[in-house]
């Protein structure tokens, strides 16, 4: 059901207009990105050294005193950095595709749809470096003790640049968008899509798919598989808390089944 104040900002354009007007934003948008590349790789080099310090404090942990990173062709440096910059530069050049896009689609949505939309729009980056974060500080780290805790006197760990930053993306791409659960819950909500209840209905299903995703975007050890399953079930818990709270009253409202409806009606 609509609300009174649910209106659309059409400006009756033609569609060649928006074609044309899709075409700039997006211009933009690959001119912003490409920029964000730029910069980033003038800082790859310092960004990979942060990168790599979980793995050398696991190593400087296991006795290695000068631990270093190989890479076994000669371009395979420079397209760790060019892999780096791509990723980093997104990151840096996000704020404006956002707002590309969102000058974009604002004008053909609801009012109540802005409402939604524009706080996804601003707290989507925050959730996402913080679950980077996560996955930086604490899973990371603890990964690297697993793996490499298996290395013996006679058997020694000399792990390549590419195969760690693989590893390392994996797991920043996994927590990062585990991380969104709860604005993509809340967003779900506000706009009509679902209810908290009929969430909180799907929980047991929400948890064999949380360990199914676990071990399809980790990798295959017990504790970084537990350490993105255990979040993406407390992210799902925060995320129903705060789409009851953001609920609005009429859509709160629970639909009686017609039986019980039709009882009331006949006393």
């Amino acid at each position: 059901m609509s609300h009174p104040d649910d209106e659309i900002e059409d400006s009756g354009a033609p569609l060649i207009e928006h074609l044309a007007e899709l075409r700039t934003r997006l211009i933009r948008a690959v001119i912003a990105f490409i920029i964000g590349i730029v910069i980033a790789f003038t800082m790859a080099e310092p960004i990979l050294q942060f990168l790599v310090k979980p793995i050398e404090e696991t190593l400087r942990s296991l006795g290695d005193p000068a631990p270093t990173l190989q890479y076994t062709s000669p371009q395979e440096y420079l397209f760790t950095l060019f892999r780096i910059s791509m990723v980093f530069g997104f990151g840096l050049a996000f704020p404006v595709i956002a707002h590309q896009l969102w000058r974009f689609v604002a004008p053909g949505l609801y009012r109540s749809e802005k409402g939604a939309f524009l706080p996804f729009l601003i707290a989507s980056p925050v959730m996402f470096l913080l679950g980077a974060s996560f996955a930086q500080f604490v899973v990371t780290p603890l990964a690297m003790q697993f793996f490499l805790g298996f290395a013996t006197d006679q058997i020694h760990a000399m792990p390549a640049v590419r195969e760690y930053l693989s590893l390392f993306m994996k797991l920043l791409f996994a927590f990062g968008l585990s991380f969104e659960i709860p604005i993509i819950l809340v967003l779900a909500t506000r706009l009509g899509l679902t209810t908290p209840d009929r969430l909180a209905g799907q929980r047991r299903y929400v948890i064999v798919w949380a360990f199914i995703a676990a071990a399809i975007l980790t990798p295959p050890d017990v504790i970084s598989q537990v350490l993105l399953a255990l979040p993406i079930l407390i992210l799902f818990e925060i995320g129903l808390l705060l789409a009851r709270a953001g609920q609005k009253p009429d859509a709160a409202a629970v639909v009686e089944p017609a039986g019980e409806s039709e009882a009331k009606g006949e006393g």
